[in-house]
């Protein structure tokens, strides 16, 4: 819900990415941004599909020992909304970024088949089971890469970033979390982590990363609540990219390659 924000800024200003790559979350929201679908047409299925069929995709495994929920709700979600089945269908280019379980390395899908791609990426360590491709077992993508600017730094001239991991505030002191706020937390420590030391050594040249202060992620009922909240970064995002967009037109009266935009989530 907040990637679809910053979508809308950019239909909004007229801009179009030339390349997409996301991790998780932004796996999802870029593979319907990429196959075209703008973000008020991504608005406009949620407030459609409403929170009845959005819990159908939390499809509980009870007696699943690899995750709390199967996933195959999610991917029936997509087989009926997204209208893309493969990389090649796409009038974006995508990157969707997953995790070789075994092997601890980095998987970037970018050709075949699309939805597989993304149910891989998505798949947070003990809440979705975890997708098998080709006898390699996947996991969400945060694990190695949760914000992926680098594997696509060399294709744009303007990269930009949105960081939806978001805050976590006790809501009193030294309060003991729960086991699942235990297992999400500590996976977005790491996440966090990882993005701080990349940062150090290439940063992007927009960065947002709105507050999102203790928003789960079976929180949709806070959709209102989300959109109000990162009105503010929004425009600060339309300003920094106005600013990126000017000094670009500036570089162009210089002889250079062709121009490309590069917009890249989470």
């Amino acid at each position: 819900m907040c990637h679809i924000e910053f979508c809308k800024a950019l239909d909004g200003m007229g801009l179009a990415p030339s390349v997409v790559s996301g991790t998780s979350i932004g796996a999802i929201v870029g593979g319907f941004y990429a196959a075209g679908v703008s973000g008020r047409g991504m608005e406009n299925i949620l407030d459609r599909v409403g929170l009845r069929e959005i819990g159908r995709m939390v499809d509980f495994s009870i007696l699943g020992r690899s995750g709390l929920v199967k996933g195959k709700g999610v991917v029936e979600f997509l087989e009926k909304h997204l209208p893309a089945r493969t990389f090649g269908e796409l009038k974006i280019s995508l990157k969707v970024v997953a995790t070789d379980f075994w092997n601890r390395r980095e998987i970037v899908f970018e050709s075949g088949e699309l939805i597989p791609a993304i149910r891989a990426s998505i798949s947070i360590p003990a809440v979705f089971v975890p997708v098998k491709i080709d006898d390699t077992v996947l996991i969400d993508g945060g694990a190695v890469n949760p914000l992926p600017f680098d594997i696509i730094r060399e294709d744009c001239d303007v990269l930009i970033a949105i960081d939806v991991s978001g805050t976590n505030v006790p809501s009193k002191k030294n309060q003991v979390p729960s086991m699942f706020e235990s297992i999400m937390t500590t996976f977005h420590i790491i996440e966090s982590s990882f993005v701080e030391n990349k940062m150090k050594v290439s940063r992007p040249d927009i960065y947002i990363k709105p507050a999102l202060k203790d928003i789960g992620i079976l929180d949709f009922h806070r959709d209102e609540e989300i959109r109000k909240s990162v009105k503010g970064d929004v425009e600060r995002f339309k300003r920094e990219l106005e600013a990126q967009m000017k000094q670009e037109k500036v570089v162009e009266l210089k002889p250079k390659k062709k121009k490309r935009f590069l917009f890249f989530k989470l």
